[in-house]
């Protein structure tokens, strides 16, 4: 019998069950033991030991299409997506950033300093300077445009992981979700829908860095929502930490316009990607207090307490629509593939 020849498909590079069952089976092979937090956790990064503090690493690759879209670029995605990895391990203040470009032959030069420029102003927002990066060119055809991988490193005194839920927490969400997966989705497709759909990318580390001087030790765990959405960061919070989550449907802040696309479209806006969003388990007793330093925050003013973890089906999260409980499917991982 021929043997069959296994494949990768884009529901590998989407978020879900497919790109981390991928990872587990092919890459953790690659962890080592370290003095801290490694490869084995799966988590926004890693934090090694240096004295009395912790080094936080991470890194992501960005292949986004289209590159320029509604509220944003690639430049900023990349520099965003990495301050804020950086930032849900509780590390806010960025040492650095590197940024390694590959670009295909004949790549309009405009375009690409457009990208720098965007780039250059996302950093200076978050406060994180580039520090060194590299250059490749493909050939034409073997690169769809411009691929962009970004690198932070950051020290902080206390590590925040997304695996530290216990039952009673509750959960907040700082803002509105499905914003960019599905203002992504319609300039790739020309969608022409109604409505300002515009991602929500932003580097987060300010916002984070008042919920964490409100909230401090009680900030139990934190995970942004990007690929997966808010339903795939919940389910990975739930099997990690080994509890339930109860999330309350009609206290998750959706805008209007994304909800009505979400529904000509078939697409749940639980699971689309947010770039500009962060989800934080807190202890009961603080959660009213991080709300408020949240709220507090430009970018926090639609916050909302919306799900809270329970004993109960550990791995699982629930959905309370408010008629009713169903549970809440993680997602594959192929609606929206190169969204980041």
């Amino acid at each position: 019998m021929e043997k069959v020849v296994q494949r990768i498909g884009l529901k590998h590079g989407s978020g879900g069950r497919a790109m981390r069952q991928l990872i587990e089976e092919v890459f953790l092979e690659l962890a080592s033991p370290v003095d801290g937090i490694g490869l084995a956790a799966l988590d926004d990064g890693a934090a090694l030991r240096i004295g009395d503090r912790w080094l936080v690493i991470t890194t992501d690759s960005h292949v986004v299409q289209p590159i320029f879209f509604p509220g944003g670029d690639i430049g900023r995605l990349s520099v965003s997506g990495t301050v804020n990895d950086l930032a849900m391990m509780g590390a806010t203040e960025p040492l650095g950033l590197t940024c390694a470009v590959i670009l295909e032959e004949g790549f309009p030069r405009a375009d690409l300093e457009r990208v720098r420029d965007s780039l250059r102003d996302t950093a200076r927002e978050a406060g994180a300077p580039f520090v060194t990066g590299d250059t490749k060119v493909m050939g034409k055809g073997e690169l769809d445009g411009i691929v962009l991988n970004t690198t932070g490193v950051a020290l902080t005194d206390r590590i925040v992981t997304d695996a530290g839920l216990a039952p009673g927490d509750l959960i907040l969400v700082t803002g509105h979700v499905g914003d960019h997966g599905l203002a992504v989705m319609s300039r790739r497709h020309d969608l022409g829908l109604q409505g300002d759909l515009r991602s929500d990318v932003a580097p987060l580390n300010g916002l984070i860095r008042a919920a964490l001087a409100a909230g401090g030790d009680d900030v139990v765990a934190m995970k942004d929502p990007t690929r997966g959405g808010l339903a795939g960061a919940l389910h990975e919070m739930a099997a990690k930490a080994r509890v339930g989550i109860v999330l309350e449907e009609p206290k998750v802040p959706i805008r209007d316009e994304v909800r009505a696309a979400g529904e000509m479209l078939g697409i749940d806006p639980l699971v689309v990607a947010n770039e500009g969003k962060a989800v934080l388990g807190v202890r009961a007793a603080a959660a009213e207090r991080v709300l408020a330093a949240l709220r507090a925050h430009p970018l926090g003013a639609h916050a909302a307490l919306c799900a809270r973890a329970v004993a109960d089906r550990p791995g699982q999260v629930v959905l309370d629509t408010g008629l009713g409980r169903r549970l809440l499917a993680e997602p594959e991982g192929e609606l929206l593939p190169r969204i980041c």
